[in-house]
């Protein structure tokens, strides 16, 4: 959390450095190029510092009170809402929209959103990732955990660091497109989480992707 405080104080520190007079008002004024540059940057610092941080996005989500808390009475509505509009805007992506109680889960398979051993998005899922965005932002009471999974082929360690640096390429997409970062929360998890139980060095193309789960934030009642 200390490393979270010291990024976003620095970003409120150089808008202050870049701000200039307006000579019409006698007013301080900060360019927006120069606001979207450091904000879009400190997001970035952010997302990458957040993977594997606890794995709660409760802990992000407090940074500056980021997120709106819903009521416990509509809670079901909004998340019901949300899930239609996602399945709407979803429908023959190759991405799956699941519902575990309140929460949605959207599980992406790693071979419509990656190369083999590879971090870099393909072009069709950074416009699938930024369909989500545009649903996020607007239903924008909740926090959103972005995991990262792999299959048991190849070593623990590489797996576990493959699944992080997928989870936090999705996460920062997700960033880009408006979603405030401060409810994202990537993790990876390797082999340890496997959809299809198999034994060591299996190719199973179902244990390999990224999960988006979407949390209802309840505030702290």
């Amino acid at each position: 959390m200390k490393k979270f405080a010291l990024l976003l104080a620095a970003s409120s520190l150089f808008l202050a450095g870049c701000q200039t007079q307006n000579a019409y008002t006698d007013e301080e004024q900060t360019s927006n190029s120069t606001k979207g540059a450091v904000i879009g940057g400190v997001a970035g610092a952010l997302i990458g510092a957040l993977a594997n941080t606890g794995g709660k996005t409760s802990q992000t989500a407090l940074i500056g009170g980021a997120v709106g808390a819903l009521a416990g009475g509509l809670v079901g509505k909004y998340m019901d809402d949300q899930e239609t509009e996602l399945r709407q805007r979803l429908r023959a992506s190759g991405v799956s929209v699941r519902r575990d109680g309140d929460d949605i889960v959207l599980v992406m398979r790693n071979d419509i959103l990656f190369d083999v051993n590879s971090s870099d998005l393909d072009p069709d899922a950074i416009h699938t990732i930024a369909a989500v965005a545009e649903v996020l932002r607007h239903y924008d009471k909740t926090l959103i955990d972005v995991d990262g999974f792999t299959d048991t082929t190849g070593s623990y360690d590489y797996n576990m660091g493959l699944s992080r640096s997928r989870a936090v390429t999705v996460a920062r997409v997700l960033a880009d497109n408006g979603v405030a970062s401060a409810r994202i929360s990537p993790r990876g998890f390797g082999e340890t989480e496997l959809a299809v139980p198999t034994g060591d060095n299996v190719n199973e193309p179902r244990n390999r992707r990224v999960e988006i789960r979407i949390v209802p934030h309840r505030g702290n009642s």
